[in-house]
């Protein structure tokens, strides 16, 4: 990334900032302009992700003005950025939802060159009829229909020329525009303004990269394909290639016209109930999920399946991720607030830093009004507004596929809501999570478990000694230092000391008796004299000593015994 930003002076020079800095003061966004582009810094005095209208920054349509008028790259990360409502406060999400992808097609000469360069082969050996006029048309590509040699209908989805050079060009300013930002406002600082353009990097070089939703097709295709209720497209790989993607056009009618469905004599209510069936599937069984469900994306076929297109946008989830989803939505269906509460923790989504106590009420009192109510009688615009004014209150930073994971939550409400069905998606889900925790202890599960945890302990094990090596290193070097320190050894330290001073005083018992009996038995005697205390004996000084050292050792051997039997550890 700082090498991105470095390279800046190879996008067309100072024009470009010079074109940056004019749609700026265009829209009335000058101080922003001048903070950028001189350096000048104003720090917020409170570092709020709601503080954006206290602190000088332009409004929300000014922002989304100026994106517009900067380019097709800017309007998709003013998509992204309408999506990340656990950063920018509700007015600003709901004008960057209205900026569009609003460019004109790409002229068939060109769409022709782009394809024949891809597959290497004229157009006209490849389709039998080839639609010119594009049936949709944005920034990053655009969709046409024709017919194969087989007789097949295909849609092909084609990247617009150059587009992939621009976005690069742009990727560097906004780069070195975000680096500027963060050094001269606080609040880029807290919103996380090279963050953000990260995240657009990440979702643009994806949707550059036609192999990538060929694939997501595919994969969706397998994990549906003993589903019978939908209907994924299939994928001509023959014909697809970085830049073209040719799948199976799917026949039918778009999810929000209500009358026509009604119209062929399929039950609307039945296909909300499918949608909903389809996307707890995606969540609790396959981890993979489609993200944006619009009514353009999501086609009802003429025999009542429900097929899905447009893949350009997915999220993943870990196996870990979905049983804590799992929980959480049991949790929500059976009013189990600890249930939820270990779910939100398990998910790093709240700490002990938190006062847990304020949110576990807010959550309470945020969550009971919708229970027992149909799709039809909640308003998912108020139920998104509260998770996000949670969100904001308690500076919760959501992951991505999370943030993707709730906006299909929404959408997939609204397309129930459009079709009329008064069903519960709360209700639709349990049965789903239930499985998903069940399989969470099967057999297959805990070996696999069990194998990881293996792996990772191995992992650990082969690392230790290099570790150990180091720190040592480092410490006979001088650049660490180990102390070692104890507590609680003095009562130990005290007892072996006495068992020490016992066994040396047995020592010297032993020593006595032996040398007593030595000095009496031996034949040698020593300075003898005449006594008549027990009558007329003459005794040598080396029976003295004897007698002496048996006292002693008698005297010391009592003392011993009785310290013993006082201390009860005979």
């Amino acid at each position: 990334m700082r090498r991105i930003s470095r390279g800046i002076q190879g996008i067309k020079g100072i024009r470009r900032f010079g074109a940056i800095a004019g749609v700026l003061l265009k829209h009335g966004c000058g101080d922003l302009a001048e903070r950028l582009f001189n350096g000048k810094t104003k720090r917020a005095a409170e570092p709020e992700r709601d503080m954006l209208l206290r602190v000088g920054f332009p409004s929300a349509r000014r922002i989304r003005l100026v994106l517009e008028e900067l380019g097709p790259s800017f309007v998709k990360l003013g998509q992204l950025m309408s999506t990340r409502a656990d950063v920018f406060p509700p007015e600003y999400i709901e004008e960057f939802k209205k900026l569009q992808d609003m460019v004109p097609p790409v002229p068939f000469a060109d769409v022709k060159r782009v394809i024949e360069k891809e597959i290497k082969r004229p157009l006209s050996e490849v389709f039998a009829r080839f639609d010119e006029n594009s049936i949709a048309a944005a920034s990053v590509g655009q969709v046409h229909i024709a017919v194969l040699h087989t007789g097949e209908k295909a849609a092909v989805k084609i990247i617009r020329p150059g587009i992939d050079r621009q976005v690069r060009e742009d990727l560097r300013l906004m780069y070195y525009l975000a680096e500027k930002a963060e050094k001269a406002m606080e609040l880029a600082r807290v919103v996380g303004a090279v963050n953000l353009v990260r995240e657009f990097e990440r979702n643009i070089t994806r949707e550059l990269d036609m192999l990538i939703e060929a694939g997501s097709i595919e994969k969706f295709g397998k994990n549906f394909e003993e589903v019978d209720e939908i209907y994924i497209p299939k994928v001509y790989w023959e014909y697809t290639t970085r830049s073209v993607l040719v799948m199976e056009h799917i026949e039918g009618i778009k999810m929000d016209q209500v009358e026509e469905i009604r119209a062929r004599g399929i039950d609307p209510r039945e296909v909300a109930m499918i949608g909903l069936r389809s996307f707890s599937r995606q969540l609790m069984q396959f981890g993979f999920f489609h993200a944006d469900p619009h009514p353009g994306n999501t086609i009802v076929m003429y025999d009542g399946r429900v097929g899905l297109v447009d893949f350009g946008i997915t999220g993943y989830l870990d196996e870990e991720m979905m049983r804590q989803i799992a929980n959480l939505f049991l949790g929500y269906a059976e009013h189990d607030y600890d249930m939820v509460m270990d779910a939100l923790s398990d998910a790093g989504l709240i700490n002990e830093e938190m006062d847990l106590v304020s949110f576990r009420s807010d959550l309470k009192d945020m969550s009971e009004t919708f229970y027992g109510r149909s799709l039809r009688n909640i308003s998912v615009r108020d139920v998104y507004d509260q998770v996000m004014t949670l969100v904001l209150k308690y500076h919760i930073r959501l992951p991505r596929n999370l943030l993707l994971l709730l906006k299909t939550f929404i959408q997939t409400e609204a397309l129930g809501k459009i079709l009329g069905s008064d069903a519960s998606i709360l209700e639709v889900t349990k049965p789903f999570a239930r499985d998903l925790l069940k399989r969470g202890y099967d057999t297959r599960s805990i070996l696999k478990n069990l194998d990881r945890e293996t792996r990772t302990a191995s992992g650990y094990a082969r690392s230790i000694p290099k570790h150990l090596n180091d720190i040592l290193r480092q410490t006979a070097a001088g650049r660490q230092r180990i102390e070692v320190r104890h507590s609680g050894l003095d009562k130990a330290q005290s007892q072996l000391e006495k068992g020490i001073n016992r066994l040396t005083v047995g020592v010297i018992i032993s020593a006595s008796i032996i040398a007593a009996a030595m000095i009496l038995n031996s034949g040698q005697k020593v300075l003898e004299f005449t006594t008549t205390l027990f009558g007329l004996q003459t005794i040598s000084l080396t029976a003295v000593l004897g007698v002496v050292g048996y006292v002693v050792a008698t005297l010391l051997g009592v003392w011993l015994i009785v310290s013993i039997l006082r201390s009860g550890r005979l």
